[in-house]
């Protein structure tokens, strides 16, 4: 995956290469830094070897060229997710249509299902201001242009991602077609990397 002068790798790519393996794949991930969101470092740390091993998600590693070299700029990921929408969260009666289109309506509980990509995991490396290489929109196209890919072979319109209820977050997905339907209460292991007691739950039609 390329787009003016980006590197787009599967972290798995790198995993299942003979030469290069999990032990380079770990001494390019300890590389990024992010502290404006512990949780997407921790994710590349910690996680995202195990998940991508575990087929739960697929990581994409984002290199620009600085200095006539490739440097990890940054990543996101994205998995499959079944969630639900209360009936009242959507905005309006296009999202409702959408929604009969694209998932299941319980008339008991008044909530649909549905079942969708997931951008879970999005953020640029600030070591050696490598952030610099990359907007946040840039960033956001690439995965949006995976999902794309994603939904071409398999169909569906929708791709769902949750941030911090944080307004220039919120802002930033909104700004790029994102909707807001609702909150998710943090889970436990969540809650000392994450700011608040919930995220915001946001879709964007494709």
């Amino acid at each position: 995956m390329s787009m003016s002068g980006y590197l787009g790798i599967n972290l798995s790519d790198i995993l299942l290469d003979s030469e290069l393996g999990e032990e380079a794949a770990k001494k390019l991930l300890s590389s990024f830094s992010c502290p404006l969101n512990p949780d997407v470092e921790y994710f590349l740390h910690n996680t995202a070897i195990e998940f991508t091993k575990q087929g739960i998600s697929s990581t994409y590693l984002i290199m620009a060229s600085y200095k006539n070299q490739y440097v990890l700029t940054g990543y996101f990921t994205l998995a499959n997710k079944i969630f639900c929408i209360d009936k009242n969260g959507l905005p309006n009666r296009t999202w409702r249509s959408r929604m009969n289109r694209f998932g299941q309506f319980d008339t008991t509980i008044q909530r649909y299902t549905i079942s969708a990509p997931l951008i879970g995991q999005l953020g640029k490396n600030f070591t050696n201001s490598y952030n610099e290489l990359i907007q946040g929109d840039e960033l956001l196209k690439l995965a949006l242009n995976k999902v794309r890919e994603m939904q071409h072979i398999v169909g569906g319109k929708i791709v769902y991602l949750e941030c911090e209820q944080k307004e220039a977050l919120i802002s930033f997905y909104e700004r790029n077609g994102f909707v807001n339907f609702g909150l998710r209460k943090l889970d436990g292991d969540e809650t000392s990397r994450l700011s608040g007691e919930s995220l915001v739950q946001m879709l964007r039609y494709m």
